[in-house]
């Protein structure tokens, strides 16, 4: 029987510096992860920290990490060549298959755009498989910026705002994400659409209640509540909320679900 928490050696195929704190590791692996499921990482004697895939492909996936903690520190002193350790994937992932055929919307808030980078990217190359995607990126400033090739690429296939917290950028807007949320045209949508929002707690409560304001409708709603996960199989409880387990039920939610997930 296998162990379910038992980590296994990857080799680091390639370290890409995103922006000044989030680098992201191309890892060779054959796990084949739902968009919007995690990975546990691992250094022996150090710790392990869940982080989600952000991109995928044949043998090998992509974590995108801002480093915050002893752990991430140590995954930053590694380099093309090294080994890290893997465990999952785990949790529940982006419900796709409810998506196709519906407008979708994005909305992230700084590396929020992580967990949602390879359902983009899916998209983009299946480009009949939503009516369109609409898609707001908000960052705190300039230097904080990530995937900039794609960034640049989605403009051409989506319906793009990128903002900016407070910092001016030519072609960028400056506020915060929620201020454009009114800009959606859900009226004319009727219940053809889905949204996705991905960010940092309060990010997700404003944006969530925007988007309610703005005439969305709740059961439409996804968000991604990636808080205190720490066994990734529901054993440590670590990561209960009330009788919700965020590393079993989510870290994806029905908005039903995740705006009353406080702790």
């Amino acid at each position: 029987m296998n162990n379910p928490v038992q980590p296994y050696p990857c080799k680091i195929l390639g370290v890409k510096r995103e922006s000044e704190h989030e680098w992201t590791f191309r890892v060779a692996c054959d796990a084949r992860p739902q968009h919007g499921q995690f990975m546990q990482l691992s250094i022996p004697m150090i710790g392990e920290a869940p982080i989600s895939v952000s991109a995928q492909g044949d043998g090998w996936l992509e974590f995108t990490i801002r480093n915050v903690g002893k752990v991430t520190n140590v995954i930053f002193e590694k380099t093309a060549g090294d080994t890290l350790f893997l465990r999952g994937p785990y949790g529940k992932g982006w419900p796709i298959e409810q998506f196709q055929g519906k407008h979708m919307v994005v909305i992230t808030g700084g590396t929020g755009l992580a967990p949602v980078r390879s359902m983009l990217n899916a998209f983009a190359a299946d480009p009949g498989y939503v009516k369109d995607v609409t898609l707001i990126c908000g960052f705190k400033n300039e230097e904080g910026i990530v995937f900039h090739n794609e960034l640049e690429a989605w403009k051409s296939q989506f319906q793009t705002i990128y903002a900016l917290d407070n910092d001016a950028k030519e072609d960028w807007r400056t506020g915060m994400v929620t201020a454009f949320v009114k800009e959606i045209p859900f009226a004319d949508w009727g219940d053809d659409y889905a949204v996705v929002v991905v960010g940092p707690p309060p990010m997700m409560k404003f944006t969530g209640l925007e988007l309610v304001k703005c005439g969305a409708k709740v059961e439409n709603i996804w968000m991604s509540f990636e808080r205190k996960m720490s066994c990734a199989i529901g054993k440590c409880g670590h990561c209960r909320i009330d009788e919700v387990y965020v590393c079993l039920d989510g870290p994806v939610f029905p908005y039903a679900v995740a705006r009353d997930l406080v702790d």
